[in-house]
């Protein structure tokens, strides 16, 4: 066995290694119990792509694939930072719909009491 012949067996184990975390953090994605694991989930699949191609630009030894991994990277930012806005924006209409409901209980009560 070459040494060449060796590194492809290396990164091709690596490949399958990456696969099977990227399915990992699939099903976390799906069965997350709160949003932020699945948005923290989504952010690891993006990493886990990019790193998976990097590692066939290696493999392959085609260079223009890592313009790829560097566009891809560059949007799975942007979509991690998306989920991040729409989730925080909900929280916070979530805690004023609570907010309301408490104040608007509080009026019923003095409502009642007098």
């Amino acid at each position: 066995m070459s040494i060449d012949q060796a590194y492809q067996a290396l990164l091709a184990f690596a490949l399958a290694v990456l696969t099977v975390l990227a399915l990992l953090c699939l099903v976390r994605c799906v069965l997350g119990p709160r949003i932020s694991d699945r948005v923290l989930a989504i952010n690891m699949i993006g990493t886990l792509t990019v790193i998976m191609v990097a590692v066939t630009v290696v493999l392959l030894g085609e260079g223009s694939l890592a313009d790829i991994a560097l566009i891809y990277a560059m949007l799975s930012f942007l979509a991690v930072i998306l989920l991040s806005k729409v989730y925080t924006g909900i929280y916070q209409e979530r805690k004023h719909e609570e907010a309301l409901a408490a104040e608007r209980a509080a009026q019923g009560k003095e409502e009642a009491g007098k």
